[in-house]
């Protein structure tokens, strides 16, 4: 698929910091809620797929995202960040909480044109849910996640 998260997924928010406020970081583990991302027509969609998001104290990343029903590539667009159905990533983080944005720096993805690159994600605490979307005018993908 296109664009899954490097989801990604990844995250800012509000009142965040890197691994000392306990009660309203993003350490530890969450599973996909949904992932949303514009079809043919521009109109948002929800995308059928699961995935894993894994934020460390120490400031370390990793993400897996898979389509369960995989929909054939669309040529051209926006940064690639599946390959086959599936998304993979890891790395670290750095979290700006005045902006509520972090930014995920790929070390290592199964689309190897991610390594190295920066990719900075808008994010907000939703209720149970930690939504975040890419701050790339391009990019219109949405992602939430929930605590394990």
């Amino acid at each position: 698929m296109k664009k899954l998260l490097a989801v990604f997924v990844v995250i800012g928010m509000a009142a965040v910091t890197g691994g000392q406020d306990r009660g309203a970081n993003l350490t530890g583990a969450w599973r996909l809620a949904w992932l949303e991302q514009p079809g043919a027509d521009g109109t948002p969609h929800r995308v059928d797929c699961s995935g894993l998001l894994i934020f460390t104290d120490e400031g370390h990343m990793s993400v897996q995202v898979m389509e369960r029903n995989r929909a054939p590539p669309a040529p051209g667009g926006p940064e690639q960040y599946s390959q086959g159905g599936y998304e993979a990533s890891w790395g670290t983080y750095k979290i700006d909480k005045g902006a509520r944005t972090f930014t995920f720096h790929v070390e290592g993805a199964l689309v190897r044109t991610l390594i190295g690159k920066d990719l900075p994600r808008a994010c907000e605490l939703s209720g149970i849910q930690l939504i975040v979307k890419s701050t790339r005018p391009d990019e219109h993908w949405r992602v939430a996640w929930e605590r394990y």
